[in-house]
């Protein structure tokens, strides 16, 4: 039994360590698939799409690991709330790779013009929050730290007031010509993907607060 247990809580702590390398793609995929949309390199988007394959085949393989731990351990109490919330946080950072993919294929839809000055630079700012977000999660699940989860609601506020702001921006424009309107449709698109990528940070530490002590003392937004 005492052998058992020792293989459960290595496999255990493999996953883990997967679960914090796939953030890590994720942190990868948003400065690419920002990069790939601020420079308009058509090429730098067939790249991002790709990669994503590699943090969906990681995704898979956490998932069905932590279900045959589930299915043939039984694990109780913190173990079994660890394994939910991996299965569940690998959903959110999978979600955040395609939402980057998207980010990056809306290169395609505003080529070969480019984005206005305040336009790109709210663009950065929303990576950089991102980023930030997302990396302050994946800390927040590796060291089990409720206090840092419980710090991704105030970040998530900034998201928002930066989507605020870059509405304005498109409204300020005043373009009423049918490709102007189409290319500031596209940027708010953007805008709204960044958003959800905060969400779905949000998400991760609400499952974080949910391993650690067995209940929710805070909603994240719904993915």
């Amino acid at each position: 039994m005492a052998e058992t247990r020792k293989i459960f809580h290595e496999e255990l702590q493999d996953i883990n360590t997967d679960v914090i390398r796939l953030g890590a793609l994720a942190g990868e995929a948003i400065e690419a698939g920002t990069a790939a949309l601020l420079d308009s390199d058509l090429a730098a988007v067939e790249r991002v799409a790709a990669s994503d394959k590699t943090l969906d085949d990681l995704t898979h393989s956490i998932e069905q690991r932590t279900c045959l731990l589930l299915a043939q351990q039984q694990p109780m109490a913190v173990d079994l709330r660890t394994l939910l919330t991996v299965l569940r946080t690998i959903h959110e950072l999978e979600r955040i790779g395609d939402l980057m993919v998207k980010v990056a294929k809306a290169a395609r839809r505003l080529y070969p013009r480019s984005l206005e000055p305040r336009v790109r630079g709210l663009l950065d700012r929303m990576r950089e929050q991102a980023g930030a977000q997302l990396r302050l999660a994946v800390d927040a699940f590796a060291d089990r730290d409720v206090a840092k989860a419980a710090a991704l609601v105030d970040m998530d506020d900034v998201m928002d007031d930066l989507q605020k702001d870059l509405f304005q921006a498109i409204f300020a424009a005043r373009d009423t010509d049918e490709v102007a309107l189409q290319r500031a449709v596209q940027v708010a698109l953007v805008g709204r993907f960044f958003e959800r990528i905060g969400d779905h940070a949000a998400n991760i530490a609400d499952r974080v607060d949910f391993m650690v002590t067995g209940h929710f003392s805070y909603e994240g937004s719904s993915a």
